[in-house]
């Protein structure tokens, strides 16, 4: 099927039959287009209909020219030479700065006209009162990565305007731009680690999180396993997909990168505790929604649910990636050679995996050196101590032990719990209600005069419960083999 020309508008068949044209035929203020459309029976009458409209609108940009305005052909460059080579979540952030941002920033001036003095301007207007959406919470500006990150599409697609031979030079080169600042990392200590993952456990979600803090994998990769990528017998576990969320809408897409897609060997307690986890949950996803069946769990709301237990928990606010950070750092501290790591988390090469986690790399170099003074030379250097992220969060040599963590408890049980019911001031009604191997739904009661002794009763029932039923299905199993 030919290529249709940029400015010709698209053509395509409705649900109903029909067919319909639509033509972008300019911007709104918060950079959403502003389209027209027209339809008929047939592809052709709808061809003609658009072409008739396309005369009465008259858009300039019919023709690649270099009095085009800079609007049209940024959504030129974009749709043509760069949207086709980008990921779902990538296409999202182009199309979050170039129709919100600089095509109603900018987008009125010719791209002859276009100067480096206005491209310094804009990007001043960006940074002082630039933000369109959460202006109570964020303020009025954008962040210094949105103001470059915006610098850069102009860059790019002014860079291909002087390939094109539409300008003669790129106005974008020489701008001035706010610093540039890297996300700081930070990870949890020890005995957040603990803390955090008992509240997980209280919350059903300790498998998932011990997971990823055991493997380091990114928050898409590991909402997507299936069953089908692990392996119990070796603990081998395939990463070939990823869940992300894209314009509202839950999307399973390949990897970030071609070494993202990898296999890493789990630990024996690890893969006994997913073989654990596999018999309870029902469908091909390893972590399914728990509100739509047979679908992977929704990217935001675990993120939600995160921050959640972060808090109850009582430790620092850090963000999902972080976790991968903390696996990081406990693997290097641990003895992991960079290699190996860079291979286990999925990044490109060892350099990566080297500028990110220099901070501990540096660290260890100098133990090293130390070592060898005290064995070679037979001094007594102090061994140097790891370079904290934050003086502030880490433990002094003196303080005292932590009190023992209780998770908090939530008024609405986790699944498989059973419930547990005060019947009145002296006795506690508990019951478990599981589906038994016919695949009905049973129920069992047991009674106790305090809610501890009725929790205690109730564990051992569902333990008993559950033996049964496991029980029941083996020889189901065993007797239609025979």
């Amino acid at each position: 099927m030919a290529k249709r020309k940029y400015g010709d508008g698209s053509v395509f068949q409705r649900k109903d039959g029909r067919w319909e044209g639509r033509l972008v035929v300019g911007y709104k203020e918060n950079g959403y287009a502003k389209t027209k459309s027209v339809t008929a029976k047939t592809k052709t009458e709808c061809e003609e209909r658009l072409k008739k409209l396309r005369e009465e609108v008259g858009r300039r940009s019919e023709r690649i020219k270099p009095d085009m305005l800079f609007g049209d052909w940024i959504d030129f460059w974009y749709q043509n030479f760069s949207k086709p080579k980008l990921r779902p979540t990538t296409q999202a952030c182009y199309e979050g700065r170039i129709y919100t941002h600089i095509i109603p920033g900018i987008g009125q001036i010719p791209l002859c006209k276009l100067t480096q003095n206005e491209l310094q301007q804009f990007y001043a207007r960006l940074k002082k009162c630039g933000r369109k959406k959460h202006v109570e919470k964020f303020g009025e500006g954008l962040s210094d990565r949105m103001v470059r990150s915006c610098h850069t599409t102009c860059r790019t697609a002014l860079e291909k305007a002087v390939t094109e031979g539409l300008i003669r030079i790129n106005p974008a080169v020489g701008c001035k731009l706010p610093p540039k600042k890297a996300k700081e990392m930070q990870v949890l200590t020890p005995a957040e680690i603990i803390r955090f993952l008992t509240q997980a456990k209280e919350e059903g979600y300790y498998e998932i999180f011990l997971l990823e803090l055991t493997t380091g994998m990114r928050r898409g990769e590991i909402i997507g396993l299936k069953w089908r990528d692990l392996d119990l017998a070796t603990g081998e576990l395939h990463i070939a997909r990823q869940v992300i969320r894209v314009k509202g809408e839950t999307v399973v897409s390949q990897p970030k990168t071609k070494s993202s897609i990898r296999t890493v060997i789990l630990a024996p307690d690890m893969v006994e505790i997913l073989a654990e986890l596999k018999a309870e949950v029902k469908g091909e996803w390893m972590f399914p929604s728990p509100v739509n069946e047979g679908q992977p769990r929704n990217p935001c709301a675990l993120y939600h649910r995160f921050q959640t237990i972060l808090e109850r928990a009582k430790c620092k606010k850090v963000r999902f990636h972080d976790l991968r950070h903390t696996f990081a750092t406990m693997a290097i501290e641990n003895g992991m050679d960079i290699k190996t790591l860079s291979a286990m988390i999925g990044h490109v090469s060892a350099e990566t995996t080297l500028n990110i986690y220099s901070h501990i790399t540096d660290t260890m170099q100098l133990q090293a050196a130390v070592k060898i003074d005290r064995e070679i030379g037979g001094t007594d250097a102090q061994m140097p101590e790891p370079t904290p992220l934050k003086a502030s969060e880490q433990p002094t040599p003196k303080a005292p032990a932590e009190p023992k963590f209780e998770p908090y408890k939530g008024k609405i049980r986790k699944p498989g719990t059973g419930c547990v019911t005060m019947i009145n001031d002296h006795l506690y009604e508990g019951r478990f209600t599981p589906t038994n191997a016919d695949g009905k739904r049973i129920s069992r009661n047991i009674y106790a005069q305090t809610r501890e002794e009725c929790e205690a009763k109730l564990a051992v029932l569902i333990v008993e419960m559950k033996a049964e039923i496991k029980a029941e299905k083996e020889r189901r199993k065993q007797a239609g083999s025979a």
